[in-house]
């Protein structure tokens, strides 16, 4: 099991940048295929990123791809999210998400996933 919490949500202003971070608890962070999600209010929760166990492979939503990026240091048991040219449209709650399933061809679903953190809030205003 893995315990998991998101850190580096805020209030930002549209255009500008912010890096989550989701620390893992255990020794073997190195095991689960990592994935970032969002969910603004009155929405379904969303596919945001995914990355592999050894960050070699990645995934994104239509919607920030170019503009996230997704990492991992298995080293200190934390993966990524840096996100350039916030628009309001990005205003959610982010959350990580944890699975010792290898990413395959389901990694945008949220019952892919085993283990969820507790969210942080983004809000980009215009």
């Amino acid at each position: 099991q893995v315990h998991l919490v998101e850190s580096g949500g805020g209030l930002v202003q549209a255009g500008d940048s912010l890096r989550l971070s989701c620390a893992a608890s255990g020794r073997t962070f190195n095991r689960y295929s990592m994935g970032w999600f969002r969910q603004a209010p009155g929405k379904e929760r969303e596919f945001v990123a995914a990355i592999s166990r050894s960050g070699g492979i990645t995934y994104y939503a239509d919607s920030v791809k170019g503009r996230f990026t997704i990492s991992r240091d298995n080293a200190k048991n934390t993966v990524y999210l840096q996100m350039n040219s916030l628009s309001p449209e990005d205003t959610a709650v982010y959350y990580c998400a944890a699975t010792t399933r290898p990413l395959s061809g389901s990694y945008y679903y949220t019952g892919f996933y085993d283990y969820w953190g507790q969210g942080t809030q983004v809000t980009a205003s215009s």
